[in-house]
């Protein structure tokens, strides 16, 4: 995850392509058909390289909801993983990306994290190790501790912090709360001047490739009465369309408004999600090092 322009696409290809992968989009925008401009869509030669999931399967006249991409995600999730494969999720649509990793029950009672419990057994975690951890699972849920390794401290920890939020035992509580994605999460960042002439750099490519025969087109699809008509890249230009302002104007508003949508993502991800950050622009070293950590996350997962 990360900002706009910051390079999600490029790194999750090479990851998909190193660690057996498929790729679950996590872009509200992307899922709609004929907008692959404005939504920087992977390319059809880099979607042949690379299986990806949750691109194209909206009309613009439709509605999708964060509810639809946590049910749409999690299937997919499961058939990636039935094959054997790792799951890569690509996007910066926060709530979207905090619902499925969190675990929400959307449209009834929701199932959060608890970082204030979850950071007490990691502290005591390191201070005691993990067999000592997996000694309180134990003494409080048998069956969970049982169907859980010594040495998986995530695992352990989510169902100490399950237990201590709720009341019921993980093991009883299974099918509802096991809904929570044991993932690691990359960041993608840069410094914000790098980052606000990456984004202003990428709409004049946008307007280059065609962004605004995008826009034409959505505007007679209903424009702003559609959900896709709001987003960023298209709604901008509608001034255009209808004579009421400058091409000119329009294009200074979309890289506004994508500067200002890039940092509200980070602030989301920063103060909403446990992130490890990465600098693929500044740090000429830093996709070895993310496959590097994946290959000890993943590894981990097994012990």
């Amino acid at each position: 995850m990360g900002p706009t322009a910051v390079g999600k696409t490029d790194l999750s290809i090479e990851l998909a392509q190193k660690f057996n992968a498929e790729i679950i989009s996590g872009d509200s925008m992307q899922v709609y058909r004929g907008l692959d401009i404005g939504t920087a869509k992977a390319t059809s030669s880099e979607r042949q390289d690379v299986i990806h999931h949750l691109i194209d399967v909206r009309e613009v006249s439709e509605n999708f909801t964060v509810a639809d991409f946590v049910h749409d995600a999690k299937e997919q999730i499961k058939k990636i993983s039935s094959k054997g494969k790792l799951p890569i999720i690509v996007g910066g649509t926060g709530f979207y990306l905090q619902a499925l990793l969190d675990g929400y029950q959307l449209g009834g009672s929701q199932i959060s994290s608890n970082s204030k419990i979850r950071e007490k057994w990691q502290e005591f975690a390191v201070k005691n190790g993990k067999e000592a951890l997996w000694k309180k699972l134990n003494d409080i849920d048998r069956k969970a501790a049982d169907k859980i390794p010594v040495n998986n401290s995530r695992r352990i920890i989510r169902a100490l912090e399950v237990f201590e939020s709720t009341g019921s035992k993980f093991s009883e509580q299974a099918n509802q709360f096991d809904i929570k994605m044991d993932a690691m999460i990359i960041g993608l960042n840069t410094d914000r001047r790098v980052l606000y002439e990456r984004i202003n750099r990428r709409v004049d490519q946008m307007m280059e490739k065609g962004l605004l025969n995008e826009a034409v087109w959505l505007y007679q699809k209903g424009g702003l009465k559609l959900q896709a008509g709001r987003g960023i890249g298209y709604k901008e230009l509608f001034g255009y369309i209808e004579k009421k302002e400058s091409l000119a104007n329009g294009v200074i508003e979309i890289k506004k408004n994508s500067r200002h949508y890039a940092k509200r993502q980070l602030t989301w991800f920063r103060n909403k999600m446990n992130v490890k950050w990465y600098d693929l622009i500044a740090d000429d070293k830093a996709v070895e090092k993310i496959k590097m950590d994946v290959c000890s996350w993943i590894e981990g997962d097994k012990k």
